[in-house]
C-alpha cells in the first residue's frame, strides 16, 4: 500500500506525545513490512523540512500554531498528484476536515474528541474554537471509515453522529519487551507515581489531594512530567503540608520513568477522559498496579480489583482510599501487579499493526 498519513506532529517534534509514539509503532512497522508510508505533518522552529523515521518520508510545514492553516496548500502543491492508495488523518487536535481535500480515499484515526473537556484547559474562546471545529465532523467525515483506540472513543463518535459500523476498534499495543517487572527494584516503602504532562485538565491536582489523605507516613507521591500547571501544583503541594512527600522530577527520559514505574507500588491517574490510557499499558507491563478514575477511555486500560482499582472521577475520598489499602498490603500490591503484566501482554504493537493493515486494505477493496 501507499500510505499518506496526516498528523499535527512526528515523533521528533519536542512536544510529541502519545498520538505520535502511537502512530510511529504502527507505521514504522507498515513501512518495515514494505509498505510505502509518507507523512505530513507541522514542524518546530529551526527543524528540517524533510526527515526519515523509520523508514516513513516526513515532509514538516509550519509549527504547531499554523500548521492547520498551511497543511492543504502543501498537499495540494507536492503531495496530491502521487497516487496513494489511502491518506490517514489522525484527528486528536483540531480535524483538518481531509475528506474536503480531494483525496482517493480517507481513513480518520481517533484517539480521542476534546468536546467539552477543552473548557477544562484553554481559555475561553481556544476552548470554543476547538470545540466549534468538532461540531462539523458528523458531515465532513459522513462517508469516512474510522480506526478508533477505544471503545470509549467509539461511543464518543457514535454519540456524535457517526455511524457505529463505520468505527473498527484498534487498541494500541504496549512495549512489553522494555517495560519489564523487576521486584529487585520496588520501593521498600510505598510510593505512588504520577508519569504525564502537568496540564489542568489531567486531574493531578485531584491525586495530590487524595495523597495529602494517605494517612502512611512512609508513603511519597513522585510526579514526573512537565507542564504550564506545574507552580500552581506545586503550590497546592505545599498548602497541604506536602513539600516532603511530593517530589516533582520534572522531564524524565525512558530510561528513568522505566525505574520510576518499576519501584511506584502504583501509579495514579485522574483525568476526565482519555483516548485509553498508554501510561497505565506500560505501568501494568512493569507489574505496577493503577489507581485511576473511572473515566472513558481509562476504564478500558484498567481493570478494577485485577490490575488495579477504578474510581468515581473527582472523587478524593475513594482514591485516597486506594491508596492506602496499598500502602498496607505489598502483597496485594504483588498480586495485582502480576495480573496488570499478563493484562498488558495482550496489547502488542505487532497486532495493532494487523489490525491496520487488515483495515486499510478492507477500505481499499470495498471502498469504504
Amino acid at each position: 500500500m501507499r500510505l499518506l498519513v496526516v498528523n499535527w506532529q512526528d515523533r521528533e517534534n519536542p512536544l510529541a506525545g502519545g498520538a505520535e509514539i502511537h502512530l510511529h509503532e504502527i507505521f514504522e512497522r507498515l513501512a518495515a513490512r514494505g509498505h510505502e508510508i509518507t507523512m505530513l505533518c507541522g514542524g518546530w522552529p529551526g527543524c528540517p523540512p524533510r526527515a526519515e523515521l523509520g523508514g516513513i518520508a516526513v515532509h514538516r510545514t509550519g509549527i504547531r500554531q499554523t500548521f492547520a492553516l498551511l497543511a492543504w496548500p502543501y498537499f495540494r502543491r507536492h503531495l496530491a498528484a502521487r497516487p496513494f492508495d489511502v491518506l490517514v488523518e489522525d484527528i486528536n487536535k483540531m480535524p483538518l476536515y481531509t475528506p474536503l481535500w480531494g483525496a482517493r480515499r480517507v481513513v480518520a484515526c481517533v484517539p480521542h474528541l476534546f468536546g467539552g473537556t477543552a473548557f477544562q484547559e484553554l481559555a475561553a474562546p481556544l476552548a470554543a474554537a476547538v470545540w466549534l471545529s468538532e461540531r462539523p465532523i458528523p458531515l465532513v467525515y459522513r462517508r469516512t471509515p474510522f480506526e478508533a483506540i477505544s471503545e470509549s472513543t467509539a461511543d464518543d463518535l457514535v454519540g456524535r453522529g457517526i455511524r457505529r459500523e463505520q468505527v473498527r476498534v484498534i487498541y494500541p499495543g504496549a512495549s512489553c519487551d522494555y517495560y519489564t517487572p523487576d521486584a529487585a527494584q520496588r520501593s521498600p516503602t510505598p510510593v505512588f507515581a504520577y508519569l504525564g504532562r502537568l496540564k489542568k485538565y489531567k486531574g493531578v491536582d485531584l491525586v495530590i489531594r487524595a495523597f495529602a489523605r494517605v494517612a502512611d507516613p512512609r508513603a511519597v507521591l513522585e510526579i514526573a512530567g512537565e507542564g504550564d500547571y506545574r507552580p500552581a501544583l506545586e503550590r497546592l503541594a505545599a498548602s497541604l503540608d506536602l513539600t516532603t512527600r511530593v517530589r516533582f522530577l520534572g522531564f524524565v527520559g525512558e530510561n528513568e520513568k522505566l525505574a520510576l514505574l518499576r519501584r511506584a507500588w502504583a501509579t495514579a491517574f485522574a483525568s476526565p477522559k482519555e483516548g485509553w490510557g498508554l501510561t497505565n499499558i506500560e505501568a501494568s507491563a512493569c507489574g505496577t498496579p493503577v489507581v485511576a478514575s473511572n473515566s472513558p477511555g481509562i476504564r478500558e486500560s484498567v481493570r478494577h480489583g485485577d490490575t488495579g482499582f477504578l474510581v468515581p472521577h473527582g472523587d478524593i475520598d475513594a482514591m485516597a482510599a486506594a491508596m492506602q489499602r496499598l500502602c498496607g498490603a505489598p502483597d496485594l500490591v504483588a498480586r495485582l501487579g502480576g495480573n496488570a503484566r499478563r493484562f498488558a501482554e495482550s496489547f502488542t504493537w505487532d497486532r495493532a499493526a494487523d489490525d491496520t493493515v487488515a483495515h486499510l486494505q478492507q477500505v481499499i477493496q470495498t471502498g469504504g
